[in-house]
C-alpha cells in the first residue's frame, strides 16, 4: 500500500497527461502531492522528510513549468530528486561518516560493514544513473514517451534494482529456528 501511496502523484500525472496535456498533468501532480501530505496529517501520521522534499521540488519545478509554460522544468524534476537523494547518501558518507542506507535497514538485516558500504554505493550509483536516464529520455524522445518512461520505465528500473539488491542480500538473511 505504501508503494501505491508513494506512486499516487505519478499515476495521476500520467492519467492527466493522457487525458489533457503536460500543464494540466503538472497541476494535478502538485495538487496530488499536497493531498498526500494533507491525508497523512489529517490522520495524525508523520510526514516523511522525503515527501516534504518531493513537495518542495514539485512546487518549484512544476510551478516554473506552469508559470513559464515550459515543460523543460517538469522534465528536470525527477533528475533533481534522484540526484538529491544520491548526493544526500554520498554526503552523509563522505562528510559525516554515516551510512544512511544502513540506518534505514539495520533493524531488518544484519550485514558485514563492507556490504553496508557496497549497498550504500550501489544506491548512490543507481540514483545517479536514474537522473541521467531521465534526462536522456526527456531530451531524446517526445514528451509522451518521457511521461511513459516516468511511470513505467522508472518504476520498472527501480523494481529491477530492488530485486537485484534483494538477491544480493539474501545470503545474509538468517532463518529463524
Amino acid at each position: 500500500m505504501k508503494f501505491l501511496f508513494d506512486l499516487f502523484p505519478v499515476i495521476l500525472f500520467f492519467a492527466a497527461f493522457k487525458a489533457f496535456d503536460i500543464y494540466v498533468a503538472t497541476g494535478v501532480a502538485i495538487a496530488a502531492t499536497f493531498a498526500q501530505i494533507g491525508w497523512l496529517m489529517a490522520r495524525g501520521r508523520k510526514v516523511d522528510t522525503m515527501l516534504w522534499v518531493s513537495l518542495a521540488i514539485i512546487v518549484l519545478f512544476g510551478g516554473a513549468t506552469l508559470l513559464l509554460r515550459d515543460e523543460t522544468f517538469i522534465k528536470w524534476k525527477p533528475t533533481v530528486l534522484y540526484w538529491l537523494f544520491g548526493a544526500v547518501l554520498a554526503g552523509a558518507t563522505l562528510i559525516f561518516r554515516r551510512n544512511l542506507i544502513r540506518k534505514l535497514m539495520e533493524e531488518q538485516i544484519s550485514l558485514p560493514e563492507r556490504v553496508w558500504g557496497q549497498l550504500n554505493a550501489s544506491w548512490i550509483g543507481f540514483f545517479a544513473f536514474m537522473g541521467v536516464a531521465n534526462l536522456f529520455v526527456a531530451y531524446s524522445f517526445s514528451t509522451d514517451a518521457w511521461v511513459n518512461f516516468k511511470l513505467f520505465g522508472g518504476m520498472g528500473l527501480m523494481l529491477a534494482f530492488v530485486v537485484a539488491q534483494s538477491l544480493m542480500l539474501a545470503k545474509y538473511v538468517e532463518e529463524k529456528k
